[in-house]
């Protein structure tokens, strides 16, 4: 008796299986932007890309790290045109045509993240810079004694 209740418990657990993969889920809505703000922030040691629309929502973002750049390699030029490139295809299907740039820090990046976005098709209206500049900045170090 104790092996006929172990076999109905095995058919219904494959019955729900059965019927769970029979759900129907909505698809999710494509958004439309032909609009949006790319923000670079461009830092010694790495560079980070995030397309958003003009309200900043993110559409998409990239790094070098995540493009599989290492070490010194992820402050390169040549890195960011890269960041750039993977950040876009992934918009390109919600039709984003012209953007504004926003721009921080003063890593090696940063011009050639700019240089990336008019070749690969984006159309860039304005060009902001918004790095931080400190107001007297840290303590300097203590004199060295020989």
């Amino acid at each position: 008796m104790a092996e006929a209740k172990k076999k109905g418990a095995a058919k219904s657990a494959a019955a729900v299986t059965e019927a769970q993969k029979k759900v129907r889920r909505k698809k999710k809505a494509k958004k439309n932007v032909t609009h949006g703000v790319v923000h670079i922030q461009a830092t010694y040691n790495n560079t980070i890309v995030s397309i958003t629309d003009t309200n900043g929502n993110t559409l998409a973002w990239s790094s070098a790290g995540k493009n599989g750049f290492k070490g010194p390699k992820k402050a390169t030029p040549y890195a960011a045109s890269i960041i750039v490139k993977d950040a876009i295809e992934k918009v390109r299907e919600m039709g984003l045509q012209e953007v504004d740039v926003i721009v921080r820090g003063i890593g090696a990046g940063r011009e050639g993240a700019i240089r990336a976005l008019n070749i690969n098709g984006i159309k860039v209206l304005g060009i902001r810079d918004l790095t931080p500049v400190p107001h007297n900045g840290c303590r300097p170090p203590r004199p060295r004694r020989v």
